[in-house]
């Protein structure tokens, strides 16, 4: 397989491989039984594991913010005096780009509108049901989903540019596994587990934006509202990430990382300027308000609301969600982050993106949400039916619809390039023992991987086979994290203890 890559690890790559085939092949070959499966397993490891996330993922992010305020929070990802490798703005687009993506302009409408008809607690249709839908969204895709990213980020970045360590997960490890078994079969099976949750998150995501267009498609364009459309749409658009990949990160990332910003606030300067404005304020206010007023609450809590199961249909799949982007999320965070302190890192990972994601949903959701409440919208009855539709039925309701949804598909197809290429340059990097620059027959492989996978998926189980991707992905990886969280604490508080005294 020397073929695919000089540098590749082979232990790596075939573990990888042959985790992932079986999605492949059983989705193909056998769809509805891998509906099924996949239904029971999103049912079973929901139920039983529901409280480990819920406890594990709030623990990453008092582990961060932990890290953030000590002494710790002034080492330097990179040589004392370093200067950031990348200006502030592009660090904060390409991480937003990649961290979030499709996932936010899928679900800043769709998921309020869900709790505004069905709210966890309380009557259904009202403003306080409304309020409470707002405050449940930015406890969703705040601190909690960054956090996440800061773990597996953090990590890497420090032992790769600050001790020399190849950029893998497995490396961040050798303080307390050592060496030895961080570079041979248990290093390799931490590697191949970085991989299998990659793929299974990042193809949830690709899922949802390839619904999503094939929605906006159907609305503004009439073309067919199916499965065929679908993967088509992921056919064409793997091919762009792909070729976005394998022109690396200073060129088609960060350019299309730029794009993805400029693109969100034209969109969302166009729902301010023709939404109601004034309600998009309040709700962007009070949400912020309720959520840091109940975040510790919400955050110790094994039940959310009194309700198990709207807890485990929502907020631990999300967590599950973001556990499975972590490893390669965290990693692309990692590459662009060299010269940052980890104080810095830790903040502007988790508070700047998480601020974006709520002033975007208050535009979009409060825009919707409004609508229905005071202009007798129904958009919550087309969520009802169909989830992807969204955002291009809110679109519906302001002027200038068509140069509106030609700006929405443009934004999902350039936000799905974003991350897929994020996620193909990460993964090859896994597969090739840290390389800088893997193959681009290596790139091409994985990203037709990925979306060989999505496809798969979506032909399987549509919605509940993507969601059910992301639980069986995170959940090994769990454990890689919280072993993560200890070995840079411990590291970092050993190189500040063994530091000269400043004069």
């Amino acid at each position: 397989m020397r073929w695919l890559d000089a540098n590749l690890d082979r232990r790596v790559f075939w573990g990888a491989t042959l985790l992932v085939l079986p999605f492949l092949v059983a989705g193909a070959v056998a769809p509805e039984a891998t509906g099924q499966a996949a239904s029971a397993v999103l049912s079973a490891v929901t139920t039983n594991l529901g409280g480990v996330y819920l406890a594990l993922v709030s623990l990453f992010v008092a582990a961060g913010l932990a890290l953030a305020v000590s002494p710790l929070g002034r080492i330097r990802l990179g040589r004392d005096g370093e200067a950031p490798e990348f200006s502030r703005t592009s660090w904060f687009a390409m991480l937003f780009s990649a961290g979030m993506g499709i996932g936010l302009v899928f679900w800043s409408i769709a998921e309020p509108m869900y709790h505004f008809t069905s709210p966890p607690t309380g009557a259904a249709g009202t403003p306080e049901a409304a309020r409470l839908a707002f405050e449940i969204f930015f406890f969703h895709w705040g601190v909690h989903a960054w956090g996440t990213y800061v773990v597996v980020g953090l990590a890497i970045a420090y032992f790769h540019f600050r001790k020399g360590e190849p950029a893998l997960v497995s490396r961040c490890l050798v303080p307390l596994i050592g060496r030895r078994l961080a570079e041979g079969w248990l290093g390799a099976v931490v590697d191949v587990l970085a991989i299998w949750a990659t793929v299974m998150g990042v193809v949830t995501s690709l899922g949802l934006g390839a619904l999503q267009i094939t929605s906006g498609l159907h609305l503004s364009a009439g073309l067919p509202d199916g499965v065929g459309t679908t993967l088509a749409v992921i056919g064409v658009i793997t091919l762009l990430f792909i070729a976005s990949a394998v022109s690396g990160v200073d060129r088609g990332i960060k350019i299309l990382s730029n794009l993805n910003v400029i693109l969100m606030l034209l969109l969302l300067g166009f729902f301010l300027a023709y939404g109601p404005t004034r309600a998009i304020a309040t709700t962007f206010g009070r949400a912020l308000g309720d959520y840091l007023r109940d975040l510790v609450p919400l955050s110790t809590s094994t039940v959310l609301f009194d309700n198990p199961g709207w807890t485990r249909a929502w907020t631990v799949f999300y967590w599950a969600w973001w556990v499975a982007w972590a490893p390669f999320v965290g990693a692309f965070i990692a590459r662009i982050s060299r010269g940052r302190t980890v104080r810095e890192f830790v903040i502007g990972v988790m508070v700047a993106p998480a601020l974006f994601s709520f002033a975007f949903a208050a535009a979009l959701g409060g825009t919707a949400v409004h609508i229905d409440l005071h202009q007798g919208g129904h958009i919550a009855e087309m969520v009802q039916k169909a989830v992807e539709s969204a955002l291009f039925g809110t679109l519906h309701h302001l002027p200038h619809y068509g140069l509106l949804a030609a700006l929405a598909n443009l934004l999902i197809a350039s936000f799905f390039i974003t991350s897929a290429d994020s996620a193909t340059y990460v993964v090859s990097t896994f597969s090739t023992g840290g390389a800088e620059r893997a193959s681009r027959r290596l790139i091409v492989f994985w990203g037709a991987a990925l979306g060989l996978v999505a496809a798969a998926l979506v032909y399987a189980g549509g919605l509940k086979g993507l969601q059910t991707a992301s639980i069986v992905g995170s959940l090994p990886f769990l454990v890689v994290m919280v072993l993560l969280i200890v070995s840079t604490a411990r590291d970092m508080a050993g190189e500040l203890r063994n530091a000269p005294p400043t004069p």
